[in-house]
């Protein structure tokens, strides 16, 4: 797990004179390779790198040379992640061409394989990842992000050349040397505070896109850059009776072992987060199978209701693992929120980024690499706005001028009165109404608050290429698939990434496996949701795995009670974030404050939008108006063992 950053320059220009502006940039990420830094310069480009140290610690450094024979040193590789498999890719090209390795992890044995296999090499790679190959024969840049988006990769043009790096803000470090003018993407403004993220492939920074997940791409002599998508993951659902259960049931088991016991492969110590739900208990159970000493870490509140510390220590004893609890209070939490937003590079309003970064924190003092279990919501059908289409069925018989009638009473019904958003929703297409876990902002509601609203910014231009793509299956398995595209990497692996690497520690989710998929791909609907529960199939597979009391958990993960804090304990140093922010061009200041105090006095609960807000105006302070500068503090870990 690093940070990488490349720099291809347009002909003519010396990429030598690039070298100080890219060593400065690299810095704004050393949070992500303390271990060791480097730049290269070759004819064309210029290629710097942040290590964190996991696998070959002694040997694969970056940037790495390798060439065949008859062309030693011809291709250069930046690489952050895992490939899991490289050991068979390794065995492979020992086999078919007889190579030789001077090291052994996975970047040479990657770009021994492209040079051997062609770009159609990346659908080969099992892990997590973002790289660039640089071919100083054909003065070509391919490179690629993994199927399901684990590790970011961003990237900027301008008259001075193209560059990509792990971080945005290194391109921002860099927008003088590319000669771009980075100015904030209103459109992607609209998108957060509808959607809680910014969708992929936008940033806040019009200049700044990202290279989308399970996409590769190639940047030519001449600097265009062509993109393939080399991965989609589609379900291919069926009924029991084409998938025995007890079958389906095995088989999950099985490949989720197969997987945790690749994601083990490092050269230091592994360990594994943990709450009270079935997702981390099994990731966490199964690689207890791989490390006896292994040691799980988990986060809550000294509120009740908000914390599923004592569920996840009773999940750790009944496993058998050492097990460390962090607990966070809501001074720690608003202290922090600057840095982490700093970290985060564009904002994101979920208030469980900040527990998972106090927690990584934690983590980074004994171990280098945990595992998690994001994914799996995703994969197996564990959310519960997913049994909506169950609880909306009676609506779909319903003609159509009724329906309508009926979300225009759900007009006039008061702003909090029961029963006034199933009337809404069930008056709308499953493509109208649902777009990810996170609905922040209606149309109406942001209208309150945006200087500028554009109606014709939607949260359907994001998501109806998945809808067309998804078109012939049920209700479910399409919002499953619309969320791996939406709220899985805009949201779950930007906090996961950002708030681990944040603190130099590296992430893996087992349950975001290509294998894995091909397996939760073929799960039919009544095995994944039915009336009483989410994630049936996936419950019924690890049964013997897990222990007995988290088998039935409804899910909670790491719950923030924002809610109650924004009433008390939060709410003047919310007020004086409102107050002091130089967003008046952008949002209404006054109606923002009304917000506040609605939800202050119980009239409404607004604290999903009014965080959202507090979010986008920290980040506004620190990358626009630069009146906001968090202390950075430098990576120092000293291990307890």
């Amino acid at each position: 797990m690093c940070g990488l950053l490349g720099l291809v320059c347009p002909s003519g220009l010396d990429p030598e004179g690039a070298r100080g502006a890219v060593d400065g940039a690299l810095r704004c990420q050393r949070h992500r390779g303390p271990d060791e830094s480097g730049t290269w310069v070759g004819p064309g480009v210029v290629f710097g790198f942040n290590r964190l140290s996991i696998v070959d610690i002694a040997h694969s450094h970056q940037p790495l040379h390798w060439g065949p024979v008859d062309a030693p040193g011809r291709y250069t590789i930046l690489f952050n992640g895992e490939v899991y498999n490289y050991l068979e890719i390794r065995a492979d090209l020992k086999r078919e061409f007889n190579l030789q390795f001077a090291t052994d992890g996975e970047a040479e044995a990657m770009v021994a394989a492209y040079h051997h296999y062609g770009p159609s090499v990346v659908s080969r790679f099992r892990g997590m990842f973002a790289f660039l190959i640089w071919d100083s024969h054909r003065q070509v840049l391919f490179g690629a992000r993994d199927p399901f988006g684990i590790k970011p990769l961003f990237y900027s043009y301008g008259p001075g050349g193209v560059a990509f790096a792990s971080e945005k803000k290194s391109l921002l470090a860099l927008s003088r040397v590319l000669g771009s003018a980075p100015r904030l993407d209103r459109t992607a403004l609209q998108h957060y505070l509808v959607m809680q993220y910014v969708p992929e492939p936008e940033t806040l920074h019009d200049s700044v896109r990202r290279v989308e997940s399970g996409t590769s791409f190639t940047v030519t002599p001449d600097g265009r850059m062509t993109t393939e998508r080399y991965f989609t993951p589609l379900f291919k659902t069926s009924s029991v009776g084409q998938y025995e259960a007890g079958r389906l049931h095995s088989d999950i088991a099985a490949v989720l072992k197969d997987s945790v016991a690749k994601h083990m492969r490092a050269d230091v110590t592994v360990g594994s987060f943990l709450s009270g739900g079935i997702d981390s208990t099994v990731i966490a159970a199964l690689a207890k199978e791989h490390n006896p000493d292994l040691i799980t870490f988990t986060t809550g509140f000294e509120r009740q209701g908000y914390s599923e510390v004592d569920v996840a220590a009773e999940s750790a004893a009944a496993i058998g693992v050492k097990h460390v609890v962090r607990t966070v209070s809501p001074q720690e939490m608003m202290d922090v929120l600057p840095l982490i937003v700093w970290y985060l590079d564009d904002p994101v309003a979920d208030p469980a980024l900040v527990p998972l970064w106090f927690i990584a924190r934690e983590a980074r003092q004994y171990v280098k690499v945990v595992l998690s279990g994001e994914g799996a919501d995703e994969l197996f059908g564990g959310y519960t706005i997913y049994r909506e289409p169950i609880s909306l069925a009676a609506f779909e018989k319903v003609p159509g001028a009724l329906r309508k009638a009926m979300g225009n009473l759900s007009t006039k019904l008061p702003e909090g009165k029961r029963g006034k958003d199933f009337l809404r929703r069930g008056a709308l297409s499953l493509e109208q109404r649902y777009y990810g876990n996170a609905r922040i902002f209606r149309d109406d509601q942001i209208q309150r608050v945006l200087r500028t609203f554009n109606p014709g910014v939607g949260h359907e231009e994001i998501t109806a290429p998945w809808y067309r793509q998804s078109a012939e299956w049920d209700p479910v398995t399409r919002m499953q698939h619309v969320d791996l595209f939406t709220w899985l990497r805009g949201d779950i692996l930007v906090k996961a990434d950002k708030m681990t690497m944040a603190n130099s520690l590296e992430l893996r989710v087992p349950f975001l496996d290509p294998e894995v998929f091909k397996i939760a791909a073929k799960i039919p609907l009544e095995q994944k949701i039915t009336k009483e529960t989410t994630k049936y199939a996936l419950r019924a597979a690890i049964r013997d795995i897990v222990p007995a009391h988290v088998i039935n958990r409804r899910k909670l993960g790491f719950p923030v009670p924002i809610r109650h804090w924004l009433k008390d304990e939060m709410y003047p140093w919310a007020a004086t974030i409102i107050r002091d922010s130089l967003t008046d061009e952008l949002l209404d200041r006054q109606a923002v404050l009304a917000l506040l105090d609605e939800h202050r006095t119980g009239q409404l609960d607004h604290s999903r939008r009014i965080w959202a807000l507090l979010v986008f105006m920290i980040w506004h302070g620190i990358f626009v108006e630069g009146r906001i500068r968090p202390q950075i503090p430098e990576p120092q870990y000293p291990v307890r063992l």
